[in-house]
Parts: C-alpha cells; structure tokens; sequence
C-alpha cells in the first residue's frame, strides 16, 4: 500500500524553538509561525497544549490561541486546545516537570472559567482521576462535548473505572507522568494498558518509552487504541544544552535530544515532531504502512471527531512513506 497524504495529527503538541503556549508573551505572530513550522514538518493539524500554569496567564494565552483558531490562514490546522492540567496529582512522579505551586484539585467553576477565555475552544482536559471532585468535573466536560483524558495521576483501579463510567475515554502519555519506581502489580499502568474503553497516547520519540513497552502497548490496545502524539516541548527544535523552561525548572537536552529536568531526572516533553515519532515508530517494525497511518493520522481524527472532507480541504505539503520511512513528497 502506497498512501500520501498531508501529513500527521498530533493531540499534545506544547511549544516550539523556545516558545511555550503556557509561558506569557504568546502572541498570535508566534503561533502563526510555529503552525505554519509545523506543517512543513509533516504536521498537518494540531491541538496547542496549555500545562499547569499562572491563571493569569491562562487568561492571556487561552485568547490569543481562541483568536488564532479563527484565523483564515492557520485556523482550520488548530483542532482546539488540550487543557493538561491544572488539575492532576501533585504528587512527586506524577506530577512530572508540571510546576507545583499551580497544581488545583479538580473545579467545575475553573474549568468553565478557563473554557470561557478559551472561547470555547478547549476539546482535551487532562486530569487526575483520583483527586477531589475529578468525577463531577469530568461529567460537566463530557457533557460539553471536551475528550477528558486521565493522566499525572496515582490512581487506584477502582478510580479509574469510576472516571470512565463518568466518561474519560482517553489516557494522556501512557507509561509516563508516573513514578519512576512503581509496584510491579498494583499500578495505572496495567490498567491503562488492559482497559478496552480508553484510547492511550504514546509518544513514540525514542526516549519516553522502551522499544518493548510500545510493542507490549501496541498488542494490550491494538492499532484501533493506540494514538501517537509528540509531547513536543517548547524547546523542540532547540540545539543541546542548558535551558530553563518558562517556571523556572532547568532542563538538559542531551546530544541525543532527550528533555530532562536536572532536578528529578523527570521527562520534560520532547524534542521530537510527529514526523519523527512516527519514523521512530515506523524503525521498529511493528506495524504495516497502513497501519501507521491509522496511529498518526486516522485515530486521532477519529478521536477529535473530525470532518474527514475538513482534513482533505487543508493545504499542506504531501507525506509519504518511502523505504520504510515517512518523507515530505
């Protein structure tokens, strides 16, 4: 099977060469640059994601990303924001590099308040399932047709369930945004992987995830389950060294491009683009043409309940697979 088609989907897509859609100072020049970056990366359309952050901040860059979505130009390659946050664990592991002084149980009222700047905009909001009030919020969010997505969290099984029968149908960054040690039966992770009602996301950069976890990932969720996203830091693109991202957390980005915080070792998203991910993927042999592009283009779309003449209207550069590889056509 020889397919071309424009290019990627990516749900979890955070910042670009420096720029953070979480940091103040966002204008929509910038997201206008990183989109259009972006799309001659491979990426055809993306949900800008906001972290744990300021709720000053929050109300500045939700506008300026609400505005952008109505853009002639770039707006029908923004597919709404993904909110990761603020309401997840503060707990060390699963909070992850997300600043803690941010982090907030679980609000209805916040969350409107936040979809309210967002114009609406908001289709994602992860959380933690177990913290205080996180059914109630996950309800009010499904009923306003946003994908609620559980992650950073420290769940027990029996959460988890009740996050689904209130209706989560997706799991954010599945095998990271947890402890580094964890018990080897009672854990997320098994449940996450075995669950037959949630989709995972996996960023498939090469660093996040063992070759073996992704192919275990690939046989618990089936091609049908399995969404690959970037995760992409806002220092993707950046050369190694020393940074300090917007909440002042230092990070190294290693010769190899891993992403990590010099306090606690954590991840702190990836360097990587979805055309990356997806090579990276696709270099483990694990899935036909076909099926890559169900993960990368087809599950997504699927998710986001996307018009399927919407994406066939948007103008990008062609990918293709070619020896075993995506390249722009």
């Amino acid at each position: 099977m020889k397919t071309t088609r424009k290019g990627f989907i990516d749900v979890q897509f955070n910042g670009w060469m420096g720029t953070d859609f979480t940091a103040p100072g966002l204008t929509l020049a910038r997201v206008r640059e990183i989109t259009l970056e972006l799309l001659s990366r491979g990426t055809l359309a993306y949900c800008p994601t906001v972290i744990t952050g300021d709720p000053e901040v929050y109300k500045d860059n939700l506008r300026v990303l609400a505005e952008a979505m109505k853009d002639p130009e770039i707006g029908p390659h923004l597919l709404g924001i993904h909110l990761e946050g603020p309401f997840l664990s503060p707990e060390p592991g699963a909070v992850g590099a997300h600043p803690k002084a941010y982090i907030q149980d679980p609000d209805v009222r916040a969350f409107e308040q936040y979809q309210q700047w967002a114009g609406g905009g908001i289709r994602i909001l992860t959380l933690a399932p177990e913290r205080p009030h996180a059914e109630a919020l996950i309800r009010v969010a499904v009923k306003n047709n946003v994908i609620v997505s559980l992650g950073h969290h420290l769940a027990a099984d029996a959460e988890l369930d009740r996050a689904v029968q209130a209706g989560a149908t997706l799991c954010t960054h599945v095998g990271n945004g947890c402890p580094n040690l964890i018990h080897r039966h009672d854990n997320a992770l098994w449940w996450q992987l075995a669950s037959d009602a949630v989709s995972g996301l996996f960023i498939t950069d090469g660093h996040h995830l063992p070759d073996d976890l992704i192919k275990v990932a690939l046989r618990a969720k089936t091609p049908a389950r399995f969404i690959v996203t970037s995760d992409a830091s806002c220092l993707a693109g950046m050369p190694p060294g020393r940074y300090t991202v917007f909440c002042g957390l230092p990070v190294i980005i290693s010769e190899t491009g891993r992403i990590y915080s010099e306090q606690s070792q954590s991840l702190a998203g990836s360097h990587a683009t979805m055309m990356e991910c997806m090579n990276y993927l696709a270099s483990l042999n694990l899935l036909d043409e076909k099926g890559l592009w169900q993960v990368g283009y087809d599950n997504p779309a699927r998710l986001l309940n996307l018009d399927p003449k919407r994406l066939a209207a948007l103008k990008g550069p062609e990918v293709r697979f070619e020896d075993s590889r995506f390249v722009l056509a």
